[in-house]
Protein backbone atom coordinates (compact mmCIF):
# COMPACT_ATOMS: atom_id res chain seq x y z
CA UNK A 1 0.00 0.00 0.00
CA UNK A 2 1.18 3.66 -0.64
CA UNK A 3 1.99 6.15 1.72
CA UNK A 4 -1.30 8.83 1.65
CA UNK A 5 -1.63 11.71 -0.24
CA UNK A 6 -1.52 14.97 2.73
CA UNK A 7 -2.19 18.46 1.91
CA UNK A 8 -2.31 20.89 4.87
CA UNK A 9 -3.76 24.37 4.54
CA UNK A 10 -4.08 27.91 6.51
CA UNK A 11 -6.18 30.40 5.55
CA UNK A 12 -6.61 33.46 6.91
CA UNK A 13 -10.73 35.03 6.71
CA UNK A 14 -10.95 38.77 5.82
CA UNK A 15 -12.32 40.38 8.90
CA UNK A 16 -16.43 40.14 8.95
CA UNK A 17 -16.60 37.03 7.09
CA UNK A 18 -15.33 34.40 9.79
CA UNK A 19 -18.67 33.48 10.43
CA UNK A 20 -19.78 32.31 6.81
CA UNK A 21 -16.12 31.13 6.30
CA UNK A 22 -17.00 28.52 9.31
CA UNK A 23 -19.88 27.74 7.56
CA UNK A 24 -18.24 26.86 4.90
CA UNK A 25 -15.23 24.80 6.61
CA UNK A 26 -18.16 22.52 8.27
CA UNK A 27 -19.92 22.11 4.96
CA UNK A 28 -16.57 21.01 2.87
CA UNK A 29 -15.64 18.61 6.07
CA UNK A 30 -19.21 16.83 5.77
CA UNK A 31 -18.59 16.45 1.73
CA UNK A 32 -14.67 15.68 2.12
CA UNK A 33 -15.49 13.09 4.37
CA UNK A 34 -17.74 11.17 2.20
CA UNK A 35 -15.38 11.22 -1.01
CA UNK A 36 -14.22 7.82 -2.09
CA UNK A 37 -10.32 8.62 -1.44
CA UNK A 38 -10.66 11.04 1.28
CA UNK A 39 -9.01 9.27 4.70
CA UNK A 40 -9.19 12.05 7.00
CA UNK A 41 -10.33 15.77 6.48
CA UNK A 42 -10.48 17.82 9.57
CA UNK A 43 -10.29 21.89 9.77
CA UNK A 44 -10.03 23.72 12.83
CA UNK A 45 -10.26 27.27 13.62
CA UNK A 46 -7.93 29.24 16.09
CA UNK A 47 -9.08 30.13 19.52
CA UNK A 48 -6.44 32.98 19.51
CA UNK A 49 -7.16 34.25 15.71
CA UNK A 50 -10.35 33.67 15.03
CA UNK A 51 -9.32 34.85 11.66
CA UNK A 52 -7.49 31.97 11.35
CA UNK A 53 -8.37 28.49 9.79
CA UNK A 54 -5.97 25.56 9.33
CA UNK A 55 -7.00 22.14 7.50
CA UNK A 56 -5.09 18.57 7.22
CA UNK A 57 -5.89 16.17 5.08
CA UNK A 58 -5.44 12.98 3.62
CA UNK A 59 -5.89 11.19 1.11
CA UNK A 60 -5.54 7.88 -0.57
CA UNK A 61 -3.27 9.46 -3.57
CA UNK A 62 -2.67 13.23 -5.98
CA UNK A 63 -5.81 11.74 -8.10
CA UNK A 64 -8.21 11.51 -4.96
CA UNK A 65 -7.26 15.13 -4.11
CA UNK A 66 -7.20 16.05 -7.79
CA UNK A 67 -11.09 14.59 -8.00
CA UNK A 68 -11.49 16.30 -4.44
CA UNK A 69 -10.38 19.81 -6.10
CA UNK A 70 -12.24 19.28 -9.01
CA UNK A 71 -16.00 18.46 -7.14
CA UNK A 72 -18.97 20.38 -7.70
CA UNK A 73 -18.79 21.53 -3.98
CA UNK A 74 -14.79 22.54 -3.87
CA UNK A 75 -15.44 24.68 -7.28
CA UNK A 76 -18.64 26.14 -5.45
CA UNK A 77 -17.54 26.67 -2.24
CA UNK A 78 -13.78 27.59 -2.50
CA UNK A 79 -13.33 28.73 -5.15
CA UNK A 80 -16.05 30.88 -6.46
CA UNK A 81 -16.71 31.94 -2.62
CA UNK A 82 -14.45 31.60 -0.27
CA UNK A 83 -10.93 32.73 -2.30
CA UNK A 84 -12.44 35.51 -4.28
CA UNK A 85 -14.96 36.80 -1.23
CA UNK A 86 -13.90 35.63 2.08
CA UNK A 87 -10.28 34.87 2.04
CA UNK A 88 -7.82 37.54 2.90
CA UNK A 89 -4.75 34.97 2.50
CA UNK A 90 -4.45 30.91 1.87
CA UNK A 91 -1.29 28.55 2.07
CA UNK A 92 -1.34 25.00 0.96
CA UNK A 93 1.68 22.45 1.27
CA UNK A 94 0.79 18.93 -0.60
CA UNK A 95 3.04 16.52 1.17
CA UNK A 96 3.54 12.60 0.68
CA UNK A 97 3.54 10.69 4.24
CA UNK A 98 6.73 9.21 5.16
Amino acid sequence: MSAPFVVSARWRAKKGSEGRLQEICEEMATFSRREEGNLFYQAHRSPDDPQLFCFYEQYVDEAAFQAHVESEYFVRLVKSEAIPQLLESRERELLEAI
